[in-house]
């Protein structure tokens, strides 16, 4: 059997239900003791409040953590593996002073903490009532800047400024090429906005059942056979979409 490389969020996708992702975790560590498996954590986190949510679940250890909006790659062990390739490539044609200066502007951009603004990502909270005024007029105004940029919102409250060459889904094929991992072989699991670029490709996609409606509107928009909406939510609907795609058997 070829390699598999498994990617997946962390917050209300693999974690929300402690029983079922200690079950998934025996399942997973179960495969890597008879197939060469990748494990990649994929979250909008910084590394630091990763650090905290490891200590405060049980997770396995990846080998990669794809932290803040995959902006920011680092590899086993995380805590000194950071990807400078990765990051040279994110950074290319970014000048985050500006993009910082045209947002500034919004009022009703709200800055996150400080621990969630990153060399690579200018994060905002920006209510779900107002979302469709803004954030065309913002993109707007970053362009009319010549700034390269993405905007990312999900969950109905987050909003993530990214460089062009950023995001969740370009840092999956960036370690999957890396890893030489095949697009069928490779399965991938989110449940909201800041996911949805993870689901672009061909890999196999499984959306939890418990999926914000930006990812499952997405989702309805572009139904494939190789993206599985779960029926069941958190790691008990990545254990189901893994079962759907006979990863495993149950």
């Amino acid at each position: 059997m070829a390699d598999f490389l498994l990617v997946t969020d962390l917050d209300q996708t693999l974690i929300g239900d402690d029983k079922a992702l200690i079950i998934l975790n025996e399942v997973l560590e179960k495969k890597r003791q008879e197939y060469d498996i990748k494990i990649v954590y994929s979250t909008g986190r910084s590394l630091e409040l990763y650090h905290q949510l490891n200590r405060e679940k049980n997770l396995l250890s990846p080998d990669a953590v794809m932290t803040s909006v995959g902006t920011e790659i680092y590899f086993h062990p995380i805590k000194d593996n950071f990807d400078l390739k990765w990051a040279n490539h994110v950074s290319e044609n970014w000048d985050r002073e500006a993009v910082f200066s045209v947002a500034s502007h919004f009022a009703d951009l709200v800055l996150q903490p400080l621990s969630e603004q990153t060399d690579f990502k200018v994060s905002y909270y920006l209510s779900k009532s107002i979302a469709q005024e803004v954030i065309p007029r913002l993109k707007a105004d970053l362009l009319r800047q010549k700034l390269d940029t993405q905007i990312i919102y999900s969950a109905s409250y987050a909003l993530d400024i990214l460089p062009k060459n950023g995001g969740k889904g370009s840092a999956l094929q960036y370690l999957r090429k890396k890893w030489e991992i095949a697009v069928d072989k490779t399965f991938v699991c989110g449940d909201s906005g800041n996911d949805i670029t993870l689901f672009q490709g061909e890999e196999r996609g499984i959306i939890v059942a418990n999926a914000k409606s930006e990812l499952l509107q997405w989702y309805y928009q572009h139904k494939t056979p190789f993206r599985y909406l779960a029926k069941q939510a958190f790691a008990q609907g990545i254990l189901e979409g893994l079962n759907h795609f006979g990863f495993i058997t149950t």
